[in-house]
């Protein structure tokens, strides 16, 4: 499985341990960060993660700013993304179970790097449950066809 990763300057480290935390786990990663702490605008970065999954270069997608708030509405204006913003692995979990979330985002300055690992490992362990909430997903995108 290919997952595309980026982020803004405040999110340097916390992407370079998602990434090595990812590859030991047997992932292909796409980088699509930045790799500078200079400051930098975190929806170039959303956007490009966001791509690299609608475009099929990636299967899942992980955006992490300050926040996670401002790259994930980054990344929800790409067609076709469901990108989610979760603190802790219940919401990862929910995400993917109930909304087929297809970009993780999170907050370099919100959580920790473990707690941001369990989070990772919780959203990608979770399957699409699918049945009803296939109709509630279908009716998000629809809104945003019209």
């Amino acid at each position: 499985m290919k997952i595309a990763i980026g982020n803004d300057h405040s999110a340097v480290e916390m992407k370079n341990e998602i990434k090595a935390f990812l590859e030991s786990k047997g992932y292909e990663v796409i980088d699509e960060g930045t790799n500078t702490t200079e400051s930098c605008d975190y929806p170039i970065y959303g956007e490009k993660v966001g791509r690299a999954v609608v475009d099929g270069e990636a299967d899942l997608g992980i955006a992490i700013c300050g926040t996670g708030l401002g790259i994930s509405l980054a990344a929800n204006k790409v067609k076709g993304v469901r990108a989610c913003v979760c603190s802790e692995p219940y919401t990862a979990r929910m995400s993917r179970q109930h909304n087929n979330c297809n970009v993780l985002c999170f907050g370099a300055r919100v959580i920790g790097i473990e707690l941001a690992k369990m989070i990772v490992e919780e959203w990608l362990n979770t399957p699409f449950e699918g049945g009803r909430h296939q109709r509630r997903v279908d009716m998000i995108m629809d809104i945003e066809n019209r």
